[in-house]
């Protein structure tokens, strides 16, 4: 196993700062359509040495564990190396987190100090301060409300402070303990615990995964280790950091130099992309979802001429996207063709990405093989990957040069996989997986064995050459009455990029004489449509209900039936009123489905399918 190039992720930040120093390191939106505003790594380091200062001023001791409760921003990536270069823990929490999950991360971590975004993150804090007796402070990034305070120690502490308070107090006791800061950081060792992340899951109580700093260090040599990407390069972060897979990102671009833009508002993510204009950025497969239904729509309501041109363009950016993968130089005709579809095509879809990407990096949920062939045609690089927050998140990858569809691409350095012989479980070893859940010795030993693998609940194969390929996760088969086994993610998948009509989908089952599906309908396709048949009054549930809609979907599910197997044919499906939203519950922050709460929420609607077995007739429901 390859050494590590650092000690620490607090060594890593200390090391880019001092090499780079005058390099654009981050930069951020100003305002409102305002310019974007950029600070060098000096600047950067400067800024984290405040804050950490700031928390030693606190009296913070190693091994304590400090909260982060805010939407992706700078803010969160200088608190987050502050917090590790001052020898403490970062917990992270999702800010689309139930209350009582922000309040359960907070008492189970038992941070001493929370960095909340704002005053109504604070106010969620301060309700819970009873509950919270290791809870000392709250510091407040965006100032706002009556709660934050200036932090003057000749007075009373207050329990709300400002960011900017916390730095002043962290550069006057700089000035009284002159580079006690780098020694703090300078002791931080590999097997320190650097973070706790919560799992959000789809089930159950969020649980602490504890990684090393040794673990973060490796991801970025690994990452490093790949060569795909240099100091050149400039990434759009927009994926919550309380995740791993944004972390895999931020530790990347400390270790190689590379320019991140931070804004973690998904709806500024068009103009962002025009603005900031990224040579990579890493997704979650919703989101290419979305990306892909703008482009096919867009591609719809231009006419027939252009339909038709879009959908040549797309044929032909596939069959020499497929040559390639396949290891074959597309012919010379192919090529005039690919030549002509991307001045065509091509381009505009390029542009409309800001122009500049040579490849997006996909994980947190199964990527379809078709959207990834579609954005792949068009010119930009979809390499999906695979990994658990328990093993650091970044486990497998497509590389630009060894990309497979339909595969999560080869094992990162450093990290060995073997695939169960009795189930077909995938398990992982290496430097990048967890020390443990956080308090939960038992949940523990039921994943990671003696001799250090991770039992990652996924099932997958391995080809000859080390692609990964993920059948499905082993709690989410489906076995009907009948015995048969069901894998619902890759029917979810194939019929959300199988039609523009289609946004979401859960296939159930389970125990079931057949599988049946709840879909969600893409809104602003469906209201298009709408208008172009004089409908355009009618809302979405009553959408749902109309009979020329049903049947549109009826058609979509019928053609994805005719290429599956008996046993996993959707026999009936309901157009749900309403998206599946995190804030009802539905989906994790990292917007995967919550099978069984949505499954509870829909019950009464499921069970409407299964009248009786010799009864039920296919169809929408």
């Amino acid at each position: 196993m390859a050494s590590a190039s650092f000690q620490s992720v607090a060594e890593m930040f200390l090391h880019r700062v001092a090499s780079t120093p005058d390099s654009e390191a981050l930069c951020s939106p100003s305002g409102e359509g305002a310019a974007w505003r950029s600070i060098t790594w000096q600047e950067a380091g400067d800024r984290a040495r405040d804050i950490a200062a700031g928390l030693l001023a606190l009296g913070m001791q190693q091994g304590e564990r400090c909260a982060l409760l805010s939407e992706t921003r700078v803010e969160w990536i200088l608190a987050d190396m502050a917090i590790l270069s001052a020898g403490a823990v970062t917990a992270a929490i999702y800010p689309q987190a139930t209350p009582e999950d922000r309040v359960f991360i907070l008492a189970d971590s038992e941070s001493r100090v929370v960095f909340t975004e704002n005053a109504e993150q604070t106010a969620v804090v301060e309700a819970a301060r009873a509950r919270l007796p290791h809870l000392h402070r709250v510091v407040q990034i965006v100032p706002g409300g009556e709660a934050a305070h200036d932090l003057d120690p000749a007075q009373a502490r207050p329990f709300v402070v400002t960011l900017a308070a916390l730095e002043e107090a962290g550069r006057a006791w700089l000035r009284l303990h002159p580079g006690a800061w780098e020694a703090r950081a300078r002791a931080v060792g590999s097997q320190d615990l650097a973070t706790l992340i919560y799992t959000s899951g789809t089930t159950g109580q969020p649980k602490g995964v504890e990684l090393t700093h040794d673990a973060w260090v490796s991801v970025g040599d690994g990452i490093d280790a790949l060569g795909i990407m240099s100091p050149a390069d400039r990434q759009l972060l927009f994926l919550p950091l309380a995740h791993s897979f944004a972390r895999v990102m931020e530790i990347a671009a400390i270790r190689i130099g590379i320019v991140t833009a931070v804004d973690g508002r998904r709806d500024h993510l068009g103009q962002n992309l025009a603005q900031v204009k990224p040579t990579f950025m890493a997704v979650v497969p919703r989101v290419l979802e979305k990306l892909h239904a703008r482009i096919v729509r867009h591609a719809h309501e231009a006419g027939r001429a252009s339909r038709s041109v879009f959908r040549w363009s797309m044929r032909v950016g596939e069959q020499a996207t497929r040559a390639r993968v396949e290891g074959r130089r597309p012919d010379r005709g192919l090529r005039l063709r690919e030549g002509l579809a991307d001045r065509l095509v091509f381009r505009q879809i390029q542009h409309s990405l800001g122009g500049r990407l040579r490849f997006v990096v996909s994980g947190a949920a199964p990527l379809s093989p078709e959207l990834a062939l579609f954005f792949s045609a068009a010119g930009v690089q979809v390499l999906e990957g695979y990994g658990l927050t328990e093993s650091s998140a970044a486990s497998f990858v497509n590389r630009p040069d060894r990309c497979r569809p339909g595969t999560v691409g080869q094992a990162m350095p450093g990290v060995e996989v073997r695939i169960d012989a009795h189930d077909g479980e995938i398990l992982l070893r290496g430097r990048g997986i967890m020390r443990g859940y956080h308090g939960l010795p038992r949940d523990t030993a039921q994943v990671l064995t003696p001799d250090g693998w991770l039992r990652t609940g996924d099932i997958g194969q391995l080809d000859a050459d080390g692609f990964l390929s993920i059948t499905d996760r082993k709690k989410d088969l489906i076995k009907t009455s009948g015995g048969k086994y069901v894998a619902p993610q890759p029917i979810e998948e194939r019929l959300k990029a199988g039609s523009p009509w289609v946004s979401q989908v859960l296939v159930h089952g389970d125990r079931r004489p057949w599988v049946t599906a709840l879909i969600t309908l893409d809104e602003a396709h469906a209201r298009g449509w709408a208008r172009g048949r004089g409908l355009g009054g009618l809302d979405l549930p009553a959408l749902t209900r109309h009979a020329d809609v049903l049947a549109e979907l009826q058609a979509v599910v019928d053609r994805l039936n005719a290429t599956l197997a008996p046993h996993e044919q959707v026999r009936s499906f309901a157009l749900l009123p309403e998206e599946l939203t995190v804030e009802h519950g539905d989906l994790t922050p990292t917007l995967k489905i919550r099978r069984r709460a949505v499954e509870a929420r829909y019950r009464a609607l499921l069970d409407g399918f299964y009248p009786r077995w010799d009864e039920a007739r296919p169809g929408p429901g």
